[in-house]
């Protein structure tokens, strides 16, 4: 819950002119509404005495009663425009600390998981501002009142402060039980949103399973856990504003009855008394910040979930640049999840290809190969620098991936094949897409390259070979493909590996390979199983264990 205050304080700090308009505005009001009995006790003494200033008494009761209205009013605005403000700054820096992390968030989160804290969590914290300003604006009143009544007579003060304390000790119990009980509510608010997302990517599976039903109540079944917070964040409240609620009454009726012995007395006037009155409400008040507490006590467990998300590391760059090369890939002592690879050398300008049984570690390996992540230990050279050493710009310029479901991320197919470098010319994509095997389609498009790709439909095998063009456009040394072209008929998959084992400008290739046809083309294979490197070399060579076979005829020997 640290890294979650932590959150919330900055939220509240950074948040620009707007927290001190909701200070200026909260402080404000809450002066006015503290002389507001002062005033008004003057004018009753002045209207009982006949005093010639009672109209002047008067007309200042109104100006106060305009400035709260003025103050209450900025403050309702300036609430709104804050949160709003302090949520998008917040969520604009969980979306570029994602996307910055990449494939370390997600392996962590689910996707729902992810939209939801940085959704509608971001917006919960973003009220905190609104929240903590609130709250602490009620001492104004309660200070002042405490201050007051000790003017009028200390003894009223004594019965004031009593009430002020039980007020205190309610608002702490609420504050712990409700963050509590919020954390659980949005917990289960997350499992929905991950259930909801998971069921919609399936949606076309379930539909041809006939299981609408059953994902229907898996995706639902956190909903009676979200029922059962939302019911105790109520119970809470209530039981809260009840317990905080009975003081104020308490503090007043005590307040009266020891002013009225005093009035009898003749040590206090009726204006006194009325103000001293007022004074007690004024300082009970405090049970008002309930609401405050409560919005405070949501942002501080959102917070907390948001601040799990930006905890997850981002990659680290270096300096360095890459020196002349042909982009020679090292892994020295690798390990990470369940892959161990002490030492693998894929030597520059090949074609090498990774096989392996489901769960091997392939994708993981090739994931090292071009930095979308990093292993527990050791490290991943490409010509001789280490990874983590290169600038992002450099690693990126050196480097292409290509998924086996690529996002076609732009506005334009020219967008998604350049997509993260300067705008090719014609000819470099002609000669990208023509490698791809993507050239026939797009030529069909309306407008070819300039074709809005909201406005191209296009099908799996056409998505890859997408895919395929932009890691073809990317990767100046080293080209890593994993699983890319699984969605292709077989005549196409052969156009495409002759494409990638033939020069392809000198780089070096990685291909994360399934069909046997892959495999025979590399020059060299590398061997997964459970986690290590079982074997490496030609494919004709490989091919003469029965169990190398069995990776591509789907039995054990």
């Amino acid at each position: 819950m640290l890294a979650g205050d932590r959150l919330v304080t900055q939220a509240v700090r950074r948040n620009g002119p707007w927290t001190a308009l909701l200070v200026a505005t909260a402080v404000g009001g809450a002066a006015a509404e503290l002389a507001l009995p002062y005033v008004a006790g003057r004018t009753v003494d002045a209207f009982v005495a006949a005093d010639p200033a009672a109209v002047r008494w008067l007309t200042g009761c109104a100006a106060i009663v305009a400035c709260v209205m003025l103050c209450e009013s900025l403050g309702v605005w300036a609430a709104g425009a804050s949160g709003a403000c302090a949520a998008a700054r917040l969520r604009l820096g969980v979306l570029r600390h994602v996307l910055g992390a990449g494939p370390a968030v997600t392996r962590r989160f689910p996707e729902g998981e992810i939209v939801t804290r940085a959704g509608l969590n971001t917006e919960e914290v973003g009220r905190a501002p609104e929240s903590v300003t609130g709250a602490l604006a009620l001492l104004v009143p309660t200070v002042g009142a405490l201050v007051a009544l000790t003017l009028i007579a200390p003894v009223l003060t004594l019965t004031l402060f009593v009430g002020i304390v039980l007020i205190l000790l309610v608002l702490k119990t609420f504050l712990r039980s409700t963050t509590t009980i919020a954390g659980g509510y949005q917990e289960a608010q997350g499992e929905l949103a991950a259930g909801l997302v998971e069921a919609l990517d399936g949606a076309r599976t379930i539909a041809a399973a006939g299981t609408a039903a059953r994902e229907a109540r898996r995706v639902l079944r956190p909903l009676p856990r979200l029922r059962r917070h939302g019911l105790l964040l109520w119970r809470a409240n209530a039981t809260a504003g009840v317990r905080a609620g009975l003081v104020v009454p308490l503090v007043e009726v005590a307040v009266l009855a020891v002013g009225g012995f005093m009035l009898a007395a003749g040590d206090l006037t009726v204006g006194e008394l009325y103000a001293a009155a007022r004074y007690a409400v004024l300082g009970a008040a405090l049970s008002g910040a309930l609401g405050f507490v409560g919005g405070l006590a949501r942002a501080r467990s959102a917070a907390g979930r948001v601040a799990e998300v930006l905890a997850v590391p981002r990659p680290r760059h270096g300096t360095r640049a890459l020196p002349p090369g042909t982009g020679t890939v090292e892994f020295r002592d690798v390990t990470g999840a369940e892959l161990r690879v002490p030492e693998l050398v894929v030597p520059g300008g090949s074609v090498t290809a990774v096989v392996g049984r489901s769960g091997s570690g392939k994708s993981l390996l090739a994931a090292f190969a071009a930095r979308l992540a990093d292993p527990d230990s050791g490290t991943v050279l490409l010509d001789g620098v280490p990874l983590p050493e290169l600038t992002r710009d450099e690693l990126r310029r050196a480097v292409g991936y290509a998924f086996e479901r690529p996002v076609l991320v732009g506005d334009t197919i020219a967008d998604v094949i350049a997509l993260g470098r300067a705008a090719p010319g014609d000819a470099e994509l002609d000669a990208v897409t023509r490698a791809a095997r993507a050239d026939g389609f797009v030529e069909r498009l309306p407008r070819g390259y300039a074709t809005p790709t909201a406005d191209a439909p296009l099908s799996g095998g056409e998505r890859q070979r997408l895919g395929l063009a932009r890691a073809f456009a990317q990767g100046e040394r080293l080209l890593v493909l994993d699983d890319a072209t699984s969605s292709l008929d077989t005549v196409t998959e052969r156009e495409v590996g002759r494409a990638l084992t033939t020069a392809n400008g000198g780089r070096t290739r990685l291909v994360v390979a399934h069909r046997l046809a892959t495999a025979a083309g590399a020059d060299q294979v590398i061997w997964l199983e459970d986690g290590a490197v079982r074997g490496r070399g030609p494919h004709r060579e490989l091919w003469r264990d029965p169990a190398y076979r069995a990776v591509f005829q789907g039995e054990r020997p």
